[in-house]
């Protein structure tokens, strides 16, 4: 039998993973993904408020609190037929626009950039041949040799203390890593560049939602009023500020994200030709210039694409129990209609049946079950979500930018467009998308301006505020594009109260384990597409390829102690 490979943490995610690689020498034969912790929200929701659902549900993650709120709110906005003014609107797109931007910067330099840049070869780089480097790809101020002679020495004063601090635990000197000093010495700049840079930028979400993480949000439109006269409601000098912060978001991604992108690919083109995985591709839309009940204005367009084909867009329904459904065959959970039995989110159940092994233990018992995330699956086909999912979509439905972008990004690198679909392509992707939306931004912006001057400051609509104008039974979806992709909460609502609850996010639908059929998750098939370990003992090739999902995992699984029984009681007075 062939040796199997345990990453357990795999670090620089939010949340807590396990990988096992199957090795057949040193390739990757079988892959297997593993989500550790239990979610639980769901469970917590049941027979509350459907309005206060939001300030919960944010909790899920610390980090994609922003993304919880929202699709929270449009589940209880659907269920109740409850629009929302346009400048709400509006507001809830500049702040995902705010969150996808800060969220894949982020990404792109403090978790997945350590996968390809070797921060202590940076210690032996020429900061005059950095500089020359750094100004032959952009024209950003910091770039001066005396500038990248400073990064250096503190640099080289965090190794001498012994004290990498950020950069420790890592696998520097790997030999899979191909970048020349003056490259590393760079990356690490803009590294800490972009550390100050996120504070900066979290400002909008402050703005509108009064703080940052888990912003304030409103069921009906957003919790910002707008008074132009008032030291407590979004004036003059409060959208000035938001002007401000797009402004550096375009700056920083013109002038450092996408240069950085195509100078770190072009030393790693061969990761174009692995960790593709499935080829198919699922986006809900989001980003609507009406409504969210007008998918024809969404800025993201909804399909799904198969195997591949560019050429065909399959449209989806959230509402179909036949499209989307959630199984766990191999979960710890169980459904009272059998394991076998795929279950739409609106009858979806959150029984927990742990029967895996005590931990610590060495592997997983992949023949059962070996996960806390469930499986989603589209018509039952497995699915990849995320940047490159819509990205795929746009350049399918013909978006101008898309088209340019993708082609001078595939150009520059001189590869086909078949790497689109890989570790690379993902990666290249996220770049891609954050710039296509810091551009868009400003047009949401230039439009809640207009609307503003012309009279029209309404943020919120009381219409259904009142349980007693409510249905005695009804259900919806709020969906949205998260920066990891597709997310949908369905609700379903009795008597007022939540009857159900259910949340299916990214990282359920890519870091899923297999189906009852076998069919392996988004993870999974990316990891046992032509991966080949330079050292099994430093597996970073698996680490390139989760990493170029943006896991997530706390958003993933589904409190309670190893018996399944109740630990914690929330109760709002």
């Amino acid at each position: 039998m062939s040796d199997r490979i345990v990453v357990d943490p795999i670090t620089r995610i939010e949340g807590h993973l396990r990988i096992e690689a199957q090795m057949d020498g040193d390739r990757i034969a079988g892959a297997y993904s593993s989500g550790t912790m239990v979610r639980g929200i769901e469970i917590i929701l049941k027979g509350r408020d459907p309005r206060d659902a939001w300030a919960f549900a944010q909790r899920i993650c610390g980090v994609c609190t922003l993304v919880h709120g929202i699709a929270s709110v449009r589940s209880v906005e659907d269920a109740l037929d409850y629009p929302i003014p346009p400048n709400a609107q509006l507001i809830r797109n500049l702040m995902i626009g705010a969150q996808y931007i800060h969220d894949h910067v982020m990404h792109f330099y403090h978790l997945h950039a350590l996968d390809w840049v070797d921060v202590v070869s940076a210690l032996s780089a020429d900061p005059g041949q950095t500089a020359a480097l750094a100004q032959s790809i952009s024209h950003w101020p910091k770039a001066s040799p005396g500038y990248f002679s400073d990064v250096k020495k503190k640099l080289k004063g965090f190794v001498e203390a012994g004290q990498l601090g950020i950069f420790a635990k890592a696998y520097w000197g790997h030999s899979v890593y191909k970048l020349p000093p003056e490259a590393n010495l760079m990356a690490v700049a803009h590294y800490l560049e972009a550390l100050a840079w996120q504070r900066d930028v979290v400002q909008l979400h402050t703005i509108f939602g009064g703080k940052n993480p888990h912003p304030n949000f409103l069921v009906g439109g957003v919790a910002s009023a707008i008074d132009l006269n008032s030291d407590s409601a979004i004036n003059s000098k409060r959208l000035v500020q938001v002007q401000n912060v797009i402004d550096k978001m375009r700056e920083f991604t013109d002038q450092v994200y996408v240069p950085d992108t195509l100078a770190v690919a072009g030393f790693y083109k061969d990761w174009g030709e692995r960790g593709e995985g499935l080829g198919n591709f699922l986006c809900y839309g989001d980003l609507p210039a009406t409504s969210m009940d007008d998918p024809d204005s969404f800025f993201f367009p909804p399909g799904v694409i198969l195997d591949r084909d560019l050429s065909t867009v399959h449209p989806l329904d959230l509402n179909s129990a036949d499209e989307i459904q959630e199984h766990v065959a191999h979960s710890w959970y169980d459904y009272s209609a059998g394991k076998e039995q795929g279950l739409h989110p609106y009858d979806g159940e959150t029984t927990l049946n742990y029967t895996g092994p005590e931990p610590p233990y060495e592997q997983l018992d992949v023949g059962a079950s070996y996960s806390w995330l469930k499986a989603p699956r589209w018509k039952g086909k497995a699915v990849e979500v995320g940047p490159l999912a819509r990205v795929l979509m746009l350049y399918a439905k013909g978006h101008e930018q898309t088209r340019e972008l993708v082609g001078m990004t595939l150009s520059k690198l001189e590869l086909p467009t078949r790497a689109l679909f890989s570790t690379l392509g993902r990666t290249a992707a996220r770049t891609l998308e954050t710039k296509i939306l810091a551009d868009a931004m400003q047009g949401w912006y230039d439009q809640l301006i207009a609307n503003i001057k012309a009279g029209d400051t309404r943020t919120f609509n009381e219409a259904l505020w009142e349980p007693s104008s409510w249905p005695k039974q009804c259900k919806g979806v709020g969906f949205m594009e998260a920066p990891r992709g597709a997310l949908g909460h369905w609700i379903v609502i009795e008597d007022g109260r939540i009857a159900n609850y259910q949340a299916v996010v990214p990282s359920t639908w890519n870091a899923g384990p297999r189906d009852s059929t076998g069919q392996p998750g988004a993870y999974e098939a990316a990891l046992q597409d032509n991966h080949q370990l330079a050292d099994v003992k430093q597996p970073v090739e698996i680490l390139r390829t989760i990493h170029s999902f943006d896991p997530c995992i706390a958003c993933a699984v589904h409190l309670s102690d190893e018996a399944g029984e109740e630990m914690l009681q929330l109760r709002v007075t």
